[in-house]
């Protein structure tokens, strides 16, 4: 198990074939105004790759672009709407087709509020999550040790958390319904870009 780190772009032959594990770190919340800092992403292997952007990075990355944008490739996400709106805005495409398993923990997991990564990963996979690094700054001129471990972990799970949430959302009959969700989030995270972050447009008032 190896974790990778590049500047500006992911290697061409980075990753191997089928879905993807993606996640973002950036430096704040607000999107247009916190700049995206790195992309972690996994193809479910033992390694992770981490592609940082400088503050005055173009975004070009045409290889980790060509990842994200690949229609053929399911992108598994936990927060899915935070990650997409990110990279659309920073490096302009739509990181689809899409799997949530925040979403998915919401739907099956209902004996539960605590649907965070480090909660879901100990449940559903076994693994023991360190959160400590996740309010760091991401933006200055070297990544630690500490910060990149965390970065890679984000990712190192999806896989394995994904297959036991997918047997758990068939149990409960809930499959096309995550699904119907899971393709309405590029949407949602189009919405939160357009200025209706806070807003249900599907309520009455």
């Amino acid at each position: 198990m190896a974790v990778h780190f590049h500047e500006e772009d992911l290697p061409a032959d980075a990753l191997g074939p089928g879905a993807l594990a993606v996640d973002t770190e950036t430096m704040g919340l607000i999107t247009p105004r916190d700049r995206l800092c790195v992309v972690q992403i996994s193809d479910g292997g033992p390694d992770q790759h981490l592609v940082r952007f400088a503050p005055d990075s173009d975004y070009a990355a045409p290889n980790l672009k060509a990842v994200l944008a690949d229609p053929a490739r399911l992108k598994l996400y936990h927060f899915a709407r935070f990650d997409l709106a990110a990279i659309q805005h920073y490096l302009g495409v739509v990181a689809a087709p899409v799997y949530c398993t925040k979403i998915a923990s919401k739907l099956v997991r209902t004996y539960t509020d605590r649907h965070g990564l480090k909660d879901l990963a100990r449940e559903l996979v076994g693994a023991e999550i360190s959160k400590q690094q996740q309010s760091s700054d991401w933006g200055g001129p070297e990544l630690s040790d500490a910060q990149r471990e965390y970065a890679a972990s984000d990712v190192r799970f999806l896989h394995g958390m994904k297959a036991e949430l997918d047997k758990r959302l068939a149990r409960e009959g809930r499959t096309e319904l995550a699904q119907a969700c899971f393709d309405f989030l590029p949407h949602r995270a189009a919405l939160d870009l357009a200025g209706w972050p806070e807003t249900d447009i599907f309520a009455h008032a």
